[in-house]
Formats: structure tokens, C-alpha cells, sequence
């Protein structure tokens, strides 16, 4: 499969999408340690598959373009309150994760797994229990990723699975302390 055909599944219509994400998915799944020498795509290189694995499998909402072109997205007021106490306001697009509002906008929000549900390294904490409500209630997945979470309170969330809409206009975001996985010596990752 060439490269071309590999942005042909990212570019189908919403009516084929889920039927090419199920069969991508199946193929992928069945070739999971894949090689150059060994994998089902054998012209594929191992960079494409990954990049396809990541946007196939990742829990944060796709960012679909307006067919219409001039209309601007509907956003919202987000507030992420760091361990400091210093607030920074954005406006983040109806459909968004937490987690990549927080990364376009350079807030410490790290994602080490890159929304995968992998990791509790996007931890943030909803600071107003009616927006929390609002929430769809977290997954077993992603409640076992806040079980390892530092600074776990009844109001966490990880930001890869909070996703901008309307109804949560206002939200204000706490960051915890700390995190498990920021270096002692200060170096925090930048996203991919």
C-alpha cells in the first residue's frame, strides 16, 4: 500500500469512515510488532504505520473540516489554572480535546501518550462541579489511568477525554502539582 493510499483512508467521507476505520483496525491489530521484513504493508515504512496507528486508535475527537469552508467553528472559554495559580484564558473549538487546546496554546499539559489512554499524564481536575456534571462519566479505561494519576480528587479527569462543546462554556481546568512522569531535572517533553 503506498503512501497515497494510506491518506485516502484519513481523507474518506463520514458515511465510509467507520467501515475503513473497523478494517484498518482489523489489519493493524493482526500485525501489531510489524518489521520492514515482516509486516503485512510490506512497502509501507514503519513511519506510516505508526502515524496511522496513532490517528486510527487515539480517543480524542477528529477534527473534521467544514465543507462550507467560510464558516468559522463555534468556540469556547476555557480556563487552565496552573500549580502557581496563574490562569490563562482560551478559546478552544467545539470537538477539541483538553488536552490538544492545552498543547496549541503552550500550557504544561503533558500527554505523554498522546490521547491514547495509555497514561494519567494529562491529568486536570474540573474546578466547578455543575461543568463536571456536564461530562459524559469517564470510561473503566480512563478511570484506571486516574487511578495512577498524582493528586487524584473526586473532580478528575484526563484532559485527552474532555472534549470541548458547548454546554461546558466557562470551564475552568486545574493542573495539578505534579505529575509521575516530568523529569526531576525540570525537562518537559514537547507534543508530536
Amino acid at each position: 500500500m503506498e503512501a497515497s493510499q494510506h491518506k485516502a483512508f484519513i481523507c474518506l467521507t463520514n458515511e465510509t469512515v467507520l467501515l475503513a476505520i473497523i478494517s484498518v483496525r482489523t489489519l493493524i491489530s493482526k500485525a501489531p510488532t510489524c518489521t520492514p521484513r515482516t509486516s503485512y504493508f510490506p512497502v509501507v515504512h514503519n513511519q506510516y504505520l505508526c502515524t496511522l496507528r496513532r490517528e486510527l486508535f487515539s480517543t480524542t475527537a477528529a477534527k473534521v473540516d467544514s465543507e462550507e469552508g467560510n464558516e468559522e467553528k463555534q468556540k469556547i472559554n476555557v480556563t487552565f489554572v496552573d500549580k502557581d495559580g496563574e490562569e490563562t484564558n482560551i478559546k478552544v473549538p467545539v470537538g477539541m480535546s483538553m488536552l490538544e487546546a492545552a498543547h496549541e496554546n503552550d500550557i504544561d499539559l503533558e500527554g505523554a501518550c498522546e490521547g491514547s489512554l495509555a497514561c494519567s499524564t494529562c491529568h486536570v481536575i474540573v474546578m466547578d462541579v455543575d461543568h463536571y456534571n456536564k461530562l459524559p462519566d469517564p470510561t473503566d479505561e480512563e478511570n484506571d489511568m486516574l487511578d495512577l494519576a498524582f493528586g487524584l480528587t473526586e473532580t478528575s479527569r484526563l484532559g485527552c477525554q474532555v472534549i470541548a462543546k458547548p454546554e461546558l462554556d466557562g470551564l475552568r481546568l486545574a493542573l495539578p502539582a505534579a505529575t509521575r512522569n516530568f523529569a526531576v531535572d525540570g525537562f518537559k517533553p514537547k507534543p508530536h
